[in-house]
């Protein structure tokens, strides 16, 4: 019970510090805002199958890029999400045109 109770407190303290960094860090205030207005839209792609990449970084995109471009290739069918960590990946990457849906 110990070790549950301070992964919880932990994720508690890390919201609390992260909320105290977006008076200080406009990246920390625009992680914040991305957080707090994000709701997948209703992906409308029942007949096609889905491939959700989740990038914590532009750097991690960049090595998922040519599967993601493999997979369209390949696939006609293919619903491909796109989610970034990084306000900085997604604000260079929300325009991806190889991605259905980039979040």
């Amino acid at each position: 019970m110990l070790i549950p109770g301070l992964y919880n407190l932990g994720i508690r303290l890390y919201g609390w510090g992260i909320k105290l960094a977006a008076f200080f860090s406009p990246k920390a205030k625009r992680w914040l805002q991305g957080r707090q207005a994000q709701v997948l839209p209703k992906a409308e792609a029942s007949d096609r199958i889905r491939w959700w990449f989740h990038c914590a970084s532009l750097g991690e995109f960049e090595q998922a890029r040519p599967l993601i471009e493999a997979l369209k290739a390949r696939e006609e069918k293919t619903y491909i999400i796109l989610s970034f960590l990084s306000p900085s990946g997604y604000e260079i990457r929300k325009n991806y045109k190889g991605a259905d849906l980039v979040c």
